[in-house]
């Protein structure tokens, strides 16, 4: 599932976008803007909705930060800030898309759907990694036409290595992403599943090209 932070603090707008996504997205709620910017900056999101005017930290801050520290997470901004020198300034700062209140939330769905899919995060139904193809409206794993029997979190992981593709994934963040923060495992389970996987997978490009970064993680190379 999609994994989204809302950094809203006000509680009511919050909650109504929480419950709106729900059956779209796992959301996770921060509420003031130290708080989004450390959780932002775990890189285990695949995109943030950002108020401008937060406590501790304002909007602008937290997007200027995230930036600079390479956070390439996409960013929509929600807020009543409806000036083109403000929606100039969130653009500048690496914003995505800008969206001002009060607004639809069915729009704010579709602008959503609409960002991911530019970013490669969601696909209409397949992605396909040379011999590999991953069927989304299925959960469904084929290698060559064949299925390949991967289930819950097996699939989960091996979907998050095709949508991060040549990025560093560290296990913390991948145990984060896959299991959750409030997982009663430990981060070991991280490779004992990406050694499942590349059995499973065993001869395949993904396998192949899955590389592990010794006391890091892994990471993904494009397909050649």
């Amino acid at each position: 599932m999609i994994k989204i932070l809302l950094v809203e603090d006000d509680l009511s707008l919050s909650n109504s976008v929480f419950d709106f996504l729900d059956d779209f997205a796992d959301v996770m709620q921060a509420f003031d803007g130290e708080e989004g910017l450390y959780e932002a900056e775990s890189g285990v999101y695949d995109l943030i909705l950002l108020d401008l005017m937060l406590p501790e930290k304002n909007g602008f801050q937290v997007l200027k930060e995230l930036r600079e520290k390479g956070v390439t997470t996409p960013v929509i901004i929600m807020t009543a800030k409806e000036s083109i020198d403000d929606k100039g300034h969130g653009f500048e700062l690496g914003a995505d898309d800008y969206l001002t209140k009060p607004f639809y939330l069915e729009e704010l769905k579709m602008r959503i759907q609409a960002l991911l899919k530019r970013s490669g995060k969601i696909t209409d139904n397949t992605i396909t990694y040379g011999d590999v193809s991953v069927n989304l409206s299925t959960n469904t794993t084929l290698v060559n036409g064949k299925e390949v029997d991967l289930l819950g979190k097996e699939f989960d992981l091996l979907l998050y290595f095709l949508q991060n593709q040549n990025v560093i994934l560290p296990k913390t963040q991948i145990f984060d992403r896959i299991w959750g923060f409030d997982s009663d495992t430990t981060i070991s389970v991280v490779e004992v599943y990406v050694s499942k996987i590349r059995k499973k997978l065993k001869g395949t490009d993904f396998a192949k090209h899955l590389q592990t970064l010794r006391s890091v993680g892994y990471i993904l190379k494009h397909e050649a």
